[in-house]
C-alpha cells in the first residue's frame, strides 16, 4: 500500500526569532441562495454540506424573516443548490448527523422557542417531522453519543434540563438535569472517553451516558473569569476554548485555554493575536485549529484568521478571509478545506446596521489531509470491504458472514491523535474496541469494532467510518 503523507505545517524562521507556520489561503465559493445568519451547516455522509434555516433580511425589518429553506453545498462543483425545505421555520436550532446518515434538526426559535424536531433524509432530499422535544429550546446544544442516541441540553424552560433522542423510536426521553444553565454560545463535544463536555466557563460540565448524569468540571476561575465564544475538541483529546467575555454578551478578548479531560482542569495557553467574540474554531486533521472571524471589542466584524498550534501552545497568523464576518458557520470538508458560510458583517456595533451575508468561502490549508478511506476487495473503495474477523482473519463476506457481537477489524488511512473514530454498520453505531497503528503498515490505522445488535442482516450491509465529523467512503460486509 502506498504510504500516506503525514502532514505538518511548514515551519518558517523569521528575523525576530519566533517560529511561524505557513498560512493557508481563503478563496471564494458559493454563494448561498439567500443571506443567512443563525443557520446550521452539517457535513453529510456523501461529503456535501446541508445548510438549513436561519434568518434573512426582509427589506423592511432589522430582524428579518426566519426561514425554513435549506440548500446543499457540493464541494466537487463549489456551488450551492436548494433542497427540500424544513417543515418549520427556525433559527438557533441544532443539526446532528445520525449514524444512518440522516440529520436531526431540533428546536430553535420562530418568534418563540420551539419543541418541534425533524429529520433530513439525504436520499430523498426531504424533511419530515419526528417526535417533539419535551421542552421548547433555542440556543441549546446537541451531540451524537457513542450509542447512537443524541444528547440535547440547555436553554429549555428552566435552563438546565436535558433529554435524549432515540433515532430508532423517533422519540425524546428525559435525562438528568445539568448542574447549571449553559451560557451562550456553547457546544457539546463528545470526548474520547465517550463522555460529553459542555461549556468552557466556570460552570463547565461533563455528561456521562453510562449514568445519565452531569457533573461540574474545570475549576475555570483559576485561569480567567470569562466565558469562551468558541470551543473545539483537538486531536490530542483536549478542548480548546477562546475569546468572548464574562457576560457572554459584548466585549472581545484574546485569552484562550485548554481543558484536559484526564485532569478535569483548564490551563491557560498563549493569547490569540486578535481579540474576538462570536467567532468559531474548527479542528483540522493535522492537529491545529482554525480560528476565524468574529467581532472585535465593541467594534466591527473581523476578517483575520489564526491557527492554534499545539506544538507551541499558541497561535499564529492564518491569513484573512475575503469578507469580515461573525456568527458564520465553519465546516471541515472531506478534502481538508473548511467551508465558511453566511453570518453578518458590520463596521461597528451597535451603531451600524448589520449586513447578513449570502457569501461563502473556503480556507485552504498549506497541506490538506483528506477524510479517512476504507479499503475494498475491488480496490475502488466500493462493494465488499476488506474487513475481517479479529480472531479467524476471515473476511465478513457472504461465504462467512459476521454475526451480532462479533469483533471485526479493518485498516484505514492514519487517523492521527487520540480521538476514536465512530463506525456505522447498517445505520447503527458500533462499539469501538481498539484503534491505533496498523501493525506492519506505517501511516495506517487499525480499527476493531463490535457488530451491533438489531441491524438488518444481508450480504451487503453498509459500513462507514466517521472521524472529526467527516465520513469515509461506504463499503459493505455480510451479516447473518
Amino acid at each position: 500500500m502506498e504510504r500516506a503523507r503525514k502532514a505538518f505545517p511548514i515551519l518558517i524562521l523569521v528575523a525576530s526569532g519566533h517560529v511561524c507556520f505557513a498560512q493557508g489561503i481563503f478563496t471564494p465559493t458559493g454563494p448561498m441562495s439567500i443571506p443567512r445568519s443563525g443557520h446550521t451547516a452539517t457535513l453529510l455522509a456523501d461529503g456535501k454540506v446541508l445548510i438549513a434555516g436561519g434568518w434573512t433580511p426582509d427589506g423592511t425589518s432589522r430582524n428579518g424573516n426566519v426561514v425554513s429553506s435549506a440548500e446543499l453545498y457540493d464541494p466537487s462543483t463549489g456551488t450551492l443548490s436548494t433542497t427540500g425545505s424544513m417543515t418549520t421555520n427556525r433559527q438557533g436550532h441544532t443539526a446532528t448527523l445520525l449514524a444512518d446518515g440522516r440529520v436531526l434538526i431540533a428546536g430553535g426559535t420562530n418568534a418563540s422557542p420551539l419543541t418541534s424536531a425533524e429529520l433530513y433524509n439525504p436520499a430523498t432530499g426531504t424533511f419530515s417531522e419526528t417526535g417533539a422535544m419535551l421542552q421548547p429550546r433555542s440556543g441549546h446544544t446537541a451531540a451524537l453519543l457513542s450509542n447512537g442516541k443524541v444528547l440535547v441540553a440547555g436553554h429549555g424552560l428552566d435552563g438546565t434540563s436535558a433529554e435524549i433522542y432515540d433515532s430508532v423510536s423517533g422519540t425524546f426521553a428525559p435525562t438528568a438535569d445539568m448542574q447549571n444553565p449553559i451560557v451562550l454560545p456553547s457546544m457539546a463535544l463528545l470526548l474520547g472517553t465517550g463522555k460529553v463536555f459542555i461549556g468552557g466557563g466556570s460552570t463547565s460540565e461533563i455528561y456521562d451516558p453510562a449514568t445519565g448524569t452531569f457533573d461540574t468540571t474545570g475549576g475555570w476561575h483559576a485561569v480567567v473569569s470569562t466565558w469562551p465564544d468558541a470551543q473545539a475538541l483537538l486531536t490530542n483529546g483536549k478542548v480548546l476554548v477562546s475569546g468572548g467575555d464574562g457576560n457572554a454578551t459584548f466585549g472581545a478578548t484574546v485569552w484562550a485555554a485548554l481543558y484536559d479531560p484526564g485532569a478535569g482542569k483548564f490551563a491557560a495557553t498563549a493569547d490569540m493575536d486578535v481579540a474576538r467574540e462570536w467567532h468559531n474554531a474548527t479542528t483540522l486533521p493535522d492537529g491545529t485549529a482554525l480560528i476565524a472571524g468574529g467581532q472585535s471589542n465593541f467594534g466591527g466584524t473581523i476578517a483575520t484568521a489564526e491557527l492554534y498550534v499545539p506544538a507551541i501552545n499558541g497561535f499564529t497568523y492564518a491569513g484573512n478571509m475575503i469578507t469580515s464576518r461573525a456568527g458564520h458557520t465553519a465546516t471541515l470538508l472531506n478534502s481538508g478545506q473548511v467551508l465558511i458560510a453566511g453570518g453578518e458583517t458590520f463596521a461597528s456595533f451597535p451603531s451600524s446596521y448589520q449586513t447578513v451575508l449570502a457569501s461563502a468561502e473556503l480556507y485552504n490549508p498549506t497541506v490538506m489531509i483528506r477524510a479517512p478511506m476504507l479499503f475494498s476487495l475491488a480496490s475502488d473503495g466500493k462493494g465488499q470491504g476488506a474487513i475481517w474477523d479479529g480472531i479467524t482473519g476471515k473476511l465478513a463476506a457472504p461465504n462467512a458472514p459476521a454475526v451480532a457481537g462479533e469483533i471485526l477489524s479493518m485498516y484505514t488511512r492514519e487517523l492521527g491523535g487520540v480521538i476514536p473514530p465512530q463506525v456505522a454498520v447498517g445505520g447503527r453505531l458500533a462499539e469501538i474496541r481498539y484503534f491505533g497503528d496498523a501493525p506492519g503498515y506505517r501511516s495506517y490505522s487499525q480499527v476493531n469494532f463490535r457488530v451491533p445488535d438489531s441491524i438488518t442482516p444481508g450480504i451487503a450491509v453498509p459500513v462507514r467510518l466517521m472521524h472529526l465529523g467527516r465520513s469515509s467512503n461506504e463499503v459493505t460486509i455480510a451479516v447473518n
